[in-house]
């Protein structure tokens, strides 16, 4: 052999050892991807599922109020009133001053009781977040808040409907109220300020914040148990959350959730 077939034979070699390992290089890159691709898909398909579930989570235990609302209504409310009825046939048909006087507690009692637990069946029967928009539940829990003179809290909005489903105001509504509570408990703030917008682009924005006396966040055990609430309840529907806290300075959450979620 002559040394240029020699070295023609060298070359080719080369040149197929090179092809080899970027064969070899291209085929690795493209199975990364693949499994990349593959895991993606996967962890799309796993928090699909989680949010699928507690939405139905949700919904069960909207279902399991309104049960025993009824029940206790129907049932527990029914034996109340008929033993209400029998101690005014008592109190009418005594005789004995002393013993009316009892019988007039017991009477009070059993119709005070018979009260709450009709207030109570209202609240578990009464399908009001679903009866009711998110703009006047959200300002519904702002009136009860500033009730209590505690904490001034002001709500905004820039639209007149915004229409929502059950599993989302119930979402908004969980969110802000966790939110005003752990306020007035733990920043003592003076005024909480509630934001909720809409655009074409998203299907709508929540900004709360306080000017009470923030935290330092790094310092929270897993962010506490208040936030991780807030957090849970944003991934049932898709939501993106922040929340930031300053020390003296108060804290924010924003959440936001697009129309392609």
């Amino acid at each position: 052999m002559g040394k240029t077939e020699l070295l023609i034979t060298i070359i080719l070699f080369n040149i197929f050892f090179v092809m080899f390992v970027v064969a070899i290089a291209i085929y690795i890159r493209n199975y990364r991807q693949r499994k990349k691709e593959y895991l993606n898909e996967i962890e799309i398909k796993n928090e699909i599922h989680q949010r699928e579930l507690l939405t139905t989570q949700l919904e069960i235990q909207q279902a399991t109020m309104q049960q025993i609302g009824r029940e206790l209504h129907d049932n527990i409310g029914q034996k109340l009133t008929l033993v209400s009825l029998y101690t005014q046939q008592m109190l009418y048909e005594n005789k004995v001053p002393e013993a009316s006087e009892r019988i007039e507690q017991v009477s009070q009692i059993i119709n005070q009781s018979l009260q709450d637990l009709r207030n109570l069946s209202k609240t578990l029967t009464d399908d009001n977040i679903n009866q009711k928009d998110i703009k006047t539940l959200i300002q519904e829990e702002v009136d009860i808040t500033n009730s209590f003179r505690k904490c001034r809290v002001s709500f905004d909005y820039n639209f007149d409907t915004l229409d929502l489903s059950f599993v989302h105001k119930n979402v908004l509504l969980r969110i802000i109220q966790e939110f005003i509570q752990n306020s007035i408990k733990h920043a003592d703030c003076k005024n909480i300020f509630i934001k909720l917008n809409t655009s074409e682009e998203i299907l709508w924005e929540l900004k709360i914040n306080d000017d009470g006396i923030g935290f330092d966040t790094s310092r929270v055990t897993s962010n506490g148990i208040g936030l991780t609430n807030m957090k849970n309840r944003a991934k049932i529907i898709g939501a993106d959350i922040h929340f930031e806290s300053i020390e003296n300075e108060g804290t924010q959450l924003h959440i936001i959730l697009n129309k392609a979620s």
